[in-house]
């Protein structure tokens, strides 16, 4: 699984102008799967993004992740990650999950976020989503698992 971390001042994800998920201070993961992923990677990914040192410590070092820093995080599925831009002007996506299989490995990485952290909030699989955000530092990492 691919996630991209972004450490936000806020973040919020709106689906027909209605509200639908908002977060302070934390991360704004986008999340997609990819054909050979499996639920113990979407465990995984969940594990490495909380565990993450992207948050200052009294030093002012990134040395904190989320868990130990009591951030939120918000989880949006982005199945645009996968894109294959090598060539031409038009990305291709067969290098992404089918939507039917990338939808439980997100409800997976979900419910792993949930078992070890709070508060997570999410973007709905499949949705026209606005994703809204504040990125503070800026901090972005792709991580993969």
């Amino acid at each position: 699984m691919i996630g991209l971390i972004q450490r936000v001042r806020s973040a919020h994800v709106d689906i027909a102008d209605q509200r639908v998920a908002e977060i302070g201070p934390g991360l704004l993961v986008l999340v997609c799967a990819v054909p050979d992923d499996t639920p113990a990677r979407a465990q995984r990914l969940a594990e490495r993004i909380l565990a993450y040192r992207v948050f200052n410590d009294d030093a002012g070092r990134m040395n904190v992740g989320a868990m130990a820093a009591e951030r939120a995080v918000l989880a949006v599925p982005q199945f645009t990650l996968a894109a294959d831009t090598r060539s031409g002007n038009r990305p291709g996506f067969s290098s992404a999950c089918p939507p039917e299989r990338a939808a439980g490995l997100f409800d997976d990485f979900v419910a792993a976020l949930g078992q070890r952290h709070s508060p997570i909030a999410t973007g709905h699989f499949g949705a026209d989503m606005q994703v809204g955000l504040i990125n503070d530092g800026p901090v972005t990492f792709w991580l993969e698992s």
